[in-house]
């Protein structure tokens, strides 16, 4: 198979929602190779390890075999090896689940109380 592009690369398994993200991503310097940041135009090779920020989830990823064009993602396990600690899913898990900025849904808008609780948790 021909060389492939790592932007193209992690659209084509779903890391990312458009090939111009993933190529933001890369610009951005989210998507290392041994601390180092990567172009989007990098040749990826088989057996090498990514480290990719998605948001705030810090996810480690190794290259099974290549493909060129967006799989489904039930077949995303045959070209890409996920070696994401589980630590790593369940600090992730535990921010979500404790987002105290999230609101119940017909609670209304913060009062001036509320709203400066909040930012001296936030900022404090």
């Amino acid at each position: 198979m021909e060389a492939i592009r790592l932007d193209k690369y992690l659209w084509a398994v779903r890391l990312y929602k458009t090939r111009s993200l993933a190529t933001d991503a890369c610009r951005t310097g989210h998507i290392r190779m041994n601390g180092q940041p990567l172009k989007p135009s990098h040749e990826i090779k088989v057996g090498e390890v990514y480290e990719l920020t998605i948001e705030q989830l810090h996810k480690v990823i190794e290259v099974k075999e290549l493909l060129g064009n967006r799989v489904g993602a039930k077949l995303v396990e045959n070209y890409m090896i996920d070696r994401t600690p589980q630590e790593e899913y369940d600090r992730i898990q535990f921010i979500r689940q404790y987002s105290f900025e999230k609101r119940d849904r017909g609670s209304g808008r913060p009062t001036k109380r509320d709203r400066r609780e909040i930012e001296d948790f936030k900022y404090k």
